[in-house]
């Protein structure tokens, strides 16, 4: 049960918001929905599209927070019950996106549309009827490191100075134009410098939100189960789905990208602390990830392997990886970035929010729920051809 004697960071009485959640029915949505409805007061106004993620929350009347989440099936493209929401609300939090990387060159104008034009609308109607704003960017936005352009043996390519990326000083890189991988980055930029923009001339209360390769259960979806065959989803789920069918996982170009990695349940208190917490967060950019869980892509193939043989009970495959090009993978015109590594320093600062949960531990918990999940279906499905011919 949620408790009415909460008090935020300086001691003040927590009180009860009205939320705006945009994309509640999402991965990250649908953790924040559930820590909200656990531990806090507060009532959800849940817009989305699809409310597969959060039907638990949702049946039976019964629950203990029954009443303080509605769902409102809703595209934010065309729906002129928008503004109305957002005005109901004390707080709009947007998490809606197009964020797949294998869709950023093959569907460029959805996704600068999805990320950038689609949110106009929620950022006027929060800054013209003085609503609060936590708005969901990337990681992405920072582009490559400055020290991708030094020479590979330069040893200034270990200095935290050159990689190390900072909300208030690093700038964003992006690649050439022709380049269309950089179309999501870009368009989450400039809804960021739209959104800082309000702030500074109409006093729009804003929070930025970078999150850094948030995993756990209910992340993007399995192909030819709970999404499209051909779908191809973010790394974590590409590589849970080769596992379930035992099939080598693909690494682009080697798997020498180096990437962060954080458990939801620990990125959401952050976003918990942002939330009730206005007097710290407004007006600021945060890093959100875990800079103590790097590792390359073929090293997260690597545990990914090994915690899923613990896990499901079955042996590795003999040969458990093979490489594939970007260009195969993920077609003409992708590119990369090299290493995502967040300074916490300001999060840390303001929220005095750290993360917790070690790559093992998140890969473990998340892998157990794919197998329990999926296991079952997906050895269904491929079995049914053959049942079937």
């Amino acid at each position: 049960m949620a408790s009415s004697a909460r008090v935020d960071l300086d001691g003040n009485p927590i009180k009860p918001l009205t939320i705006c959640m945009i994309g509640a029915g999402g991965f990250i949505g649908s953790h924040l929905c559930e820590k909200i409805m656990t531990v806090t007061p507060h009532i959800v106004l849940a817009l989305d599209v699809y409310n597969d993620k959060i039907k638990h929350l949702l049946e039976p009347d019964s629950l203990p927070w029954s009443g303080r989440i509605q769902f409102h099936r809703i595209n934010i493209k065309h729906d002129s019950r928008l503004e109305g929401l957002i005005k109901m609300a004390d707080l709009t939090i947007n998490l809606a996106a197009i964020c797949t990387p294998a869709d950023y060159n093959t569907r460029p104008l959805d996704t600068i549309y999805s990320n950038f034009i689609d949110a106009l609308p929620v950022v006027k109607y929060c800054s013209e009827n003085n609503k609060r704003l936590i708005h969901f960017s990337t990681c992405e936005v920072y582009g490559k490191t400055i020290g991708s352009f030094l020479p590979k043996d330069s040893p200034l390519r270990k200095d935290p100075e050159y990689y190390v990326l900072k909300e208030d000083a690093s700038p964003c890189i992006f690649g050439s134009i022709e380049k269309q991988r950089w179309s999501y980055a870009c368009a989450k930029q400039l809804i960021e410098r739209l959104i800082y923009a309000e702030g500074a001339e109409n006093g729009l209360e804003f929070t930025i939100v970078r999150p850094f390769n948030w995993i756990g259960p209910r992340m993007d979806f399995i192909p030819g189960i709970d999404g499209p065959s051909e779908g191809v989803p973010r790394v974590l789920a590409c590589f849970s789905n080769n596992l379930l069918r035992r099939e080598p996982l693909k690494l682009v170009d080697g798997g020498e990208s180096q990437r962060t990695f954080i458990y939801i349940k620990d990125a959401i208190e952050a976003v918990l602390l942002m939330t009730e917490n206005p007097a710290r967060a407004n007006g600021q950019i945060f890093n959100v990830g875990n800079p103590n869980n790097e590792v390359t892509v073929r090293q997260l193939a690597e545990m990914m392997t090994e915690v899923y043989s613990k896990v499901s009970g079955e042996p590795p495959l003999e040969v458990p990886t093979i490489d594939v090009s970007s260009q195969e993978f993920y077609g003409v015109g992708y590119d990369d970035s090299d290493k995502r590594i967040p300074d916490m320093t300001i999060i840390n600062r303001q929220l005095g929010w750290n993360p917790k949960t070690s790559l093992w531990d998140l890969l473990e918990s998340t892998l157990t729920y794919q197998h329990r999940t999926y296991a079952e279906a997906i050895k269904k499905a491929i079995a049914k051809p053959a049942g079937t011919s």
